[in-house]
């Protein structure tokens, strides 16, 4: 197992711990407790929390500082309102894949819709688009079958 990979499941048991959904983790003192360099934490922190991936991350910085997660809970249409508002006007198909990795692992769409969906925002599907266009049009695309689901 790779350390980013047993940080990831090490935070994700905290917050199974906790019954409102939300961990406070010092950088440092975790790195100390798993073994590794706090810039590992940031990487696992920025990459697998993401409000993509129904996560809001605070921190405060100083002697004291904390990184907050909270696990954002939402029923399907307001989770799918949350990643559309997200989107914002370009996506890009490693962004678009995590998207989908996400309502996968929520249940929020049906796997042969999300089948479907990652073939229309597959770097393939936009390979006559001329490069410049091919994000704006992808989040597009992305956000019209988003508003199918709802």
């Amino acid at each position: 197992m790779r350390i980013s990979d047993y940080v990831a499941n090490y935070i994700l048991e905290l917050l199974e711990e906790n019954e409102d959904e939300s961990v406070e983790i010092k950088r440092n003192e975790l790195a100390n407790t798993i073994g590794c360099v706090p810039s590992q934490i940031n990487y696992v922190i920025t990459s697998r929390f993401t409000p993509e991936q129904g996560y809001l991350v605070e921190s405060q910085r100083g002697g004291g500082g904390y990184i907050r997660i909270t696990r954002m809970s939402y029923n399907k249409e307001s989770y799918i309102m949350h990643i559309m508002h997200n989107i914002g006007d370009t996506l890009d198909a490693a962004t678009a894949k995590s998207i989908l990795h996400s309502l996968s692992q929520k249940q929020a769409v049906q796997a042969n819709t999300l089948k479907a969906m990652a073939a229309a925002v597959s770097n393939q599907a936009y390979a006559v688009v001329p490069q410049e266009k091919r994000d704006q049009l992808r989040a597009s695309v992305f956000k019209n079958m988003l508003i199918t689901q709802l």
